[in-house]
């Protein structure tokens, strides 16, 4: 009978564990919105009613309606199609971005924080360069002078984002390298090359994690502002920011169309966030700080 007693009341405990939580429905939509925004970056152009890049002028700047979903843009492309098929080059920039930045940081920062000396040194001193230097005006000049494009400025990003990631990795290398478990890897004779990559990396997996979605939310603003500036993607396409530029005229006419593609990247970058700071509170709920 206790048995029974102490039992219950653990399951009871789990059910409730397992309801949904305004925070977890927040995180499922969260999931659901980029799962949706994946499958259009893959299939988009495919699954846009109209093809869209072709232009209709006797059908320019017209309403929804009439098989326009969300209209049509001045040169009388359909505007709904448009922000499907631009849903690729939307997020794939800001995917080479936070994968970028991740590699560059996880590599110089577990390394600064294990190796200490000159090492250490060496990247720290760069990393102090790269946090004087503002993301976003280097972007811009750097974009302008080499006359814009889309990949230069997704090159540039990578590297003026690295800093930040730099120096958080390098202070959890710098936790962890102080624990007995790494003693002991040293008293083993252990390589320091295979007690950074099998020992202190994957400890480092939470931060990691958190800072990917992070990156990928700040590249999404940062290159769609660019494209909107036209610094990013080139005249004519379909991108997010570069949409936002071209239907400026439309927001008296046709808001919902001028605007669709802020509305895309509000939600592409507030769902990575949200599922960046579930995955922090879930590691921090087992001990671990992210």
């Amino acid at each position: 009978m206790a048995t029974t007693a102490t039992t219950v009341p653990g399951r009871r405990a789990h059910a409730r564990r397992l309801l949904p939580t305004g925070s977890n429905i927040l995180v499922a939509i969260a999931a659901g919105i980029l799962l949706v925004m994946l499958v259009l970056a893959i299939a988009g152009s495919a699954i846009a009613p109209h093809n869209p890049a072709v232009q209709s002028l006797t059908a320019a700047s017209a309403s929804p309606g009439h098989g326009y979903l969300l209209g049509t843009d001045s040169l009388g492309r359909d505007i709904f199609s448009r922000v499907l098929a631009g849903t690729r080059l939307a997020l794939a920039g800001p995917l080479v971005i936070a994968f970028g930045t991740m590699f560059i940081s996880v590599t110089f920062g577990l390394l600064s924080g294990y190796q200490g000396g000159l090492a250490d040194t060496t990247v720290m001193r760069a990393v102090d360069i790269g946090y004087a230097l503002p993301p976003l005006l280097v972007a811009i000049v750097i974009a302008g002078v080499v006359s814009g494009g889309y990949w230069v400025a997704v090159a540039v990003l990578v590297v003026v984002s690295s800093p930040y990631d730099v120096r958080i990795i390098r202070a959890v290398t710098l936790e962890q390298r102080q624990l007995p478990y790494i003693e002991a890897a040293r008293v083993l004779g252990l390589s320091r090359r295979r007690i950074m990559v099998r020992h202190i990396l994957p400890n480092l997996v939470p931060f990691i994690i958190v800072n990917f979605c992070l990156d990928f939310a700040f590249a999404l603003v940062t290159l769609s502002g660019l494209s909107f500036l036209g610094l990013g993607a080139p005249p004519g396409s379909s991108e997010w920011g570069r949409m936002l530029s071209d239907n400026q005229a439309l927001v008296f006419t046709n808001a919902l169309g001028a605007l669709a593609p802020g509305i895309m990247i509000v939600l592409a970058a507030a769902s990575v966030s949200l599922i960046g700071d579930w995955v922090a509170e879930r590691f921090a709920a087992r001990g671990v700080r992210a």
